[in-house]
């Protein structure tokens, strides 16, 4: 993609740890990454990186607003160019109605203590009745997200960041002005279908115009709402010829996140249509991720046509060297460190 090669399909999902200070990542995101990174997969990302304070899901959530996030980033990504020779990836995002909520293993729901704020949204209409009402965004609140976002993605290229996903999906910001169900608005930025859209489209121009040429750029959407009168498929097809004619490098598609009402049979690979279905309307490269657990069916989905490339969440979690297991399944290539050759070897001496 662009200047950047890729050695395998495979990638390590955005995974939210909670485990930040202020915003910046500390020896916990270096290990949990670099963990990862030392079994070679095509891509490693960052977990969802937040563009300003406000901006976070939770007080442990990373972010890149500040000098001290800029270096914490900084760090890890020295880490993968000394030790490894996977692109690091940020996905960098605003969690709109969802912020100043609680850490997941703390409690569930809107966070209420001293270090609570407002969150902010297309409109004034909650998550749950129970949750923190937004403050809809005016003129002055819209620019500063935009200004958010090129300054995020300025500090990105200088900590060394090979590529970028913009957060476009389960139910943040971007997500909140794409979906009816959470968009309310009467002004430019609400209503029509090409209204909703605005707000996205405008961040990824932005990012894309002050993003190094060469370094790839893309986004993550929900392909569906999972509840009747959302966001859908449609929808969706329609963002992606959209992005596609602004030179998006690459979509990677999951699904729901914006209602509590959602309803997801969420069985082996159930995201794979939403990619295949983006991936041949428009051509654009395509990243499948949700519940694809197997070597042998992450290959059917690339061989088949219905990605570009396959990420892995859990399945890291699980196993780090997940990229070692399909190498050998497949008769393949994956890199190692030389220190961890002996444990690479598939049969002793």
């Amino acid at each position: 993609m662009r200047g950047l090669t890729i050695e395998n399909r495979l990638v390590v999902s955005p995974m939210c740890q909670y485990s930040a200070i202020d915003g910046s990542a500390n020896d916990w995101h270096l290990v949990n990454l670099g963990q990862f990174a030392l079994s070679g997969p095509g891509i490693a990302f960052f977990e969802a990186t937040h563009v300003s304070p406000e901006g976070r899901i939770t007080t442990g959530c990373l972010g890149l607003y500040s000098d001290a996030n800029e270096e914490g980033i900084a760090r890890i990504v020295r880490f993968f160019k000394q030790f490894a020779r996977s692109p690091v990836g940020i996905q960098l995002a605003h969690a709109g109605r969802k912020a100043s909520t609680l850490i997941p293993w703390v409690g569930n729901g809107a966070d209420r203590g001293p270090g609570a704020w407002e969150p902010v949204a297309p409109s004034a209409i909650a998550y749950k009745p129970d949750w923190l009402v937004p403050r809809a965004l005016d003129d002055a609140g819209l620019q500063k997200v935009r200004d958010d976002f090129v300054s995020a993605a300025r500090r990105a290229d200088r900590a060394g960041i090979d590529l970028i996903e913009l957060h476009f999906a389960h139910g943040y910001l971007a997500h909140q002005f794409l979906s009816p169900l959470s968009n309310a608005r009467t002004d430019a930025y609400g209503g029509s279908l090409e209204n909703r859209m605005r707000l996205p489209l405008e961040l990824f121009d932005l990012v894309r115009a002050i993003w190094p040429e060469g370094k790839p750029l893309g986004v993550r959407v929900s392909a569906t709402d999972h509840v009747a009168g959302g966001w859908d498929l449609d929808g969706s097809l329609a963002l992606a010829e959209r992005l596609k004619a602004r030179g998006c490098d690459f979509i990677d598609v999951s699904s729901g996140g914006l209602h509590p009402d959602q309803h997801i049979e969420a069985k082996s690979g159930y995201q794979v249509p939403y990619s295949a279905a983006i991936k041949r309307a428009t051509g654009v490269p395509t990243i499948s991720v949700g519940a694809i657990t197997k070597v042998d069916q992450a290959e059917r989905i690339l061989v088949h046509g219905d990605a570009d490339m396959i990420a892995l969440a859990r399945g890291f979690l699980r196993d780090p060297r997940w990229t070692w297991d399909a190498a050998d399944a497949l008769g393949g290539e994956a890199f190692c460190p030389p220190q961890y050759l002996r444990g690479r070897a598939t049969e002793r001496p």
